[in-house]
């Protein structure tokens, strides 16, 4: 397994609401660890949000004595949502801050995903494949046939979030559970990424045969800022040996 992360505060936003952690070691009783967020709630709190959500969320894995990383992943969340709950309730400034979370651990042949909000994992293996389900307005527009799916990326009220971490006190993340093939890659991103590049875009640049993970992230953010880089961008890529 490889892996490789990137962040960039793209070319219309004065700061980095997003956050990533990206570690293909051991991290507790799990062998690896990949995250996203990406922060909402004002230049300060978007940030502070989705660092306090990182932080916790790897702070409770690795002292989980939970073997199933579902159960352990869902209770990471609900760690990390009361600390955003708590942090917002000190100071008004941090009033109604809250961030996306999308997260995959890899055990054995099967990928274990959670998510929440807007951030999404896609699977590139002959084609790409988006796995997680946004919890956004557009979303549930093109469920109930509103609109269609490619008219998403340009949607007036695309950035409209249906939940998130540190908005409720009961978060209902979804959870995922694939079987994981030699020669995948997956993406987790932001939607600083997924707003910038459609599906064909990001597939073209991920599916260059013999470049380093390195180069494809990089790629992938400036090709996002030559788009417009209208949000923060981040990704975080794990290849499959």
């Amino acid at each position: 397994m490889k892996s490789f992360s990137i962040t960039d505060t793209g070319r219309m936003r004065d700061s980095n609401q997003d956050s990533v952690f990206c570690d293909e070691n051991t991290v507790g009783v799990f062998p690896n660890l990949f995250l996203v967020a990406d922060g909402m709630g004002g230049h300060n709190a978007g940030d502070l949000a989705s660092r306090i959500c990182i932080e916790t969320f790897v702070e409770r894995l690795k002292s989980s004595t939970m073997r199933t990383p579902v159960s352990a992943m869902e209770d990471a969340a609900e760690k990390a949502n009361q600390a955003i709950l708590d942090k917002s309730m000190e100071d008004e400034k941090f009033r109604g801050m809250g961030t996306t979370l999308v997260g995959m651990v890899i055990e054995e042949n099967t990928a274990y995903i959670i998510n929440i909000g807007d951030s999404r994992l896609y699977q590139i293996r002959g084609g790409i494949r988006q796995i997680t389900v946004d919890h956004s307005l557009v979303e549930e527009m093109v469920l109930s046939g509103e609109i269609e799916k490619n008219e998403m990326r340009t949607h007036p009220n695309k950035n409209i979030i249906t939940r998130a971490l540190g908005t409720t006190k009961n978060p209902k993340p979804d959870c995922f559970e694939l079987e994981v093939r030699k020669g995948d890659t997956y993406l987790l991103c932001s939607d600083g990424l997924s707003n910038m590049l459609d599906d064909r875009e990001m597939e073209a640049i991920i599916s260059c045969e013999g470049e380093e993970l390195s180069e494809v992230g990089r790629k992938l953010v400036e090709a996002a800022n030559e788009a417009g880089g209208k949000d923060n961008i981040s990704a975080v890529l794990v290849r499959i040996d």
